[in-house]
C-alpha cells in the first residue's frame, strides 16, 4: 500500500502531483472508498453535518472532490455487523482509500475490530490517503498530547504501518495550541522518530522511501526529539 499522509487533505498543486504519481493514472480513472469514522470519536466534529460535508466532498480539506470515477462509503463500525463478502471485495478492488480526520485511536479501534487491518498486507496496489487522524492512525504512537477518546488498552498505540509518527496543523488558526514549540515537547516524549506538519504538507510512503511534499512548513525529528 502506498501512503499519501496529510493533515488536511490534497490542500495544493504539490499534494496533488503526488497524489497522481501514486495513482499512476488519471483521478477520473479511479475508484475511492471515503472512510469518515474517525470524525464521530472527536468534539469537533462528532456525527451529523461534519461528516455530511466529508462525504459528500464540501469540507475544507479536498478530497472526496477531486473528480474520482466513483465514490463509496466504508463506514467501519458497521462492518462487524454484516458478512464479510459484502465490503471485503469492495475494499479490494477500491484504487484509493480517502480516511477522514477526527480522532486517531477511535479510528485505530474500529480498524481492527472491523478486521480492516487484517486486508492490509494485501492491499499492494491500493492508495491510502490520510486526513489528520487518518494520516496519524498509520503510525506507532499518537503521543498523549493528542489522546482524546480513550481506547480498552489504555495506550496511544496505533497501527504502526510507518516507523514515525505525525503532529499535524501546525500553526493552525482554529488550534493556537498547534505550534512548533509544543510539536518538540510531544516529539520529545514518543521515543522514535516524528514529523510535525502544517496544512500545506504531505508525507509520502512508496516502497518503503518517505518523502515529504510541502508548500507550507515542517519539521522532522529525531528519535530523542531533536530536530534535523
Amino acid at each position: 500500500m502506498r501512503l499519501l499522509l496529510t493533515s488536511a487533505g490534497v490542500k495544493n498543486p504539490s499534494i496533488h502531483d503526488t497524489l497522481l504519481d501514486l495513482l499512476g493514472r488519471p483521478i477520473a480513472d479511479c475508484t475511492a472508498l471515503a472512510i469518515p469514522t474517525a470524525m464521530y470519536g472527536h468534539p469537533m466534529a462528532g456525527p451529523g453535518a461534519a461528516a455530511w460535508e466529508f462525504i459528500a466532498g464540501r469540507s475544507n480539506e479536498p478530497m472526496i472532490e477531486l473528480g474520482w470515477k466513483s465514490v463509496g462509503v466504508l463506514e467501519l463500525t458497521a462492518l462487524p455487523s454484516i458478512p464479510e463478502e459484502k465490503w471485503v471485495p469492495l475494499v479490494r478492488e477500491a484504487d484509493v482509500l480517502l480516511v477522514s480526520g477526527g480522532d486517531a485511536l477511535y479510528l485505530n479501534h474500529w480498524m481492527r475490530e472491523a478486521g480492516f487491518t487484517d486486508l492490509v498486507p494485501s492491499l499492494t496496489d491500493t492508495v491510502y490517503v490520510g486526513m489528520s487522524a487518518g494520516s496519524m492512525v498509520t503510525t506507532p504512537r499518537i503521543g498523549e498530547y493528542f489522546v482524546g477518546w480513550k481506547p480498552p488498552s489504555g495506550d496511544d498505540r496505533a497501527l504502526g504501518l510507518v516507523d514515525f509518527s505525525i503532529f499535524p496543523h501546525v500553526d493552525h488558526p482554529m488550534l493556537p495550541a498547534n505550534t512548533m514549540d509544543a510539536a518538540e515537547q510531544w516529539a520529545a516524549g514518543l521515543g522514535g522518530p516524528a514529523y510535525a506538519i502544517d496544512d500545506e504538507t504531505a508525507i509520502v510512503v512508496d516502497d518503503g522511501d518517505v518523502e515529504v511534499v510541502s508548500e507550507g512548513h515542517w519539521k522532522h525529528f529525531l528519535a530523542d526529539g531533536v530536530p534535523l
